[in-house]
């Protein structure tokens, strides 16, 4: 657990900014806390007297990772929607103008490391899938708002569809940083905005 006393240090965030910027360059393997103290300008025991271990540090930055998107996420405006399906629209014309900033060509840490470690550190699994798991609670509950307001065409699986939006914007993420190209997820996601829209109707 990260030590609470120390938690808003920042000679701490500067390790966390360090080993952000280096493990989406590099995934978490590669990246070694020698170059994330040099990265950071930090000694190892400044290292230690935050984090007990580098899996320590890895989850840390992944919950500021996913905290700091969902913060961000939160204070735009499709938020402040009523209707559900133009809150999705919303949210999904938001992460195209996301797609365009440079940022986005480094990926999402949240795939990297789901991908890297699922298998060999299971803490770090553990936690890609609490993230994974609020992602789709989130995008549910709006579905089932459109569900209840709209019409479906033919039966519709919430949980099913919102698990398939963030498969569709991982691998556009995986896309994009595979060939440096940020309009892959652009095109994606307009695909899906028309597929959702085939999806539901207005009642009469």
């Amino acid at each position: 657990m990260v030590r609470a006393t120390v938690a808003e240090s920042p000679a701490r965030e500067r390790l966390l900014d360090a080993a952000q910027r280096l493990m989406l360059a590099k995934g978490y393997e590669a990246t070694s806390v020698e170059e994330i103290c040099e990265t950071a300008d930090l000694t190892k025991g400044s290292f230690f007297h935050y984090f007990e271990t580098k899996e320590e540090l890895g989850k840390a930055v992944l919950e500021r990772f996913c905290r700091q998107q969902q913060e961000r996420m939160q204070t735009a405006s499709f938020h402040a929607k009523r209707d559900p399906l133009e809150r999705i629209e919303g949210m999904l014309g938001f992460m195209i103008q996301m797609s365009k900033e440079p940022m986005a060509k480094q990926g999402c840490l949240l795939g990297t490391f789901s991908q890297e470690l699922a298998k060999t550190h299971p803490e770090i699994r553990r936690c890609c899938a609490e993230q994974f798991q609020g992602w789709t609670e989130g995008l549910k509950r709006d579905l089932d708002e459109a569900k209840a307001m709209y019409v479906p065409k033919g039966s519709i699986d919430t949980r099913s569809l919102a698990e398939h939006l963030i498969a569709v914007i991982e691998g556009s993420l995986i896309l994009v940083k595979a060939n440096q190209d940020t309009t892959v997820m652009a095109k994606n996601l307009r695909h899906f905005q028309r597929y959702l829209r085939t999806l539901f109707e207005r009642r009469r």
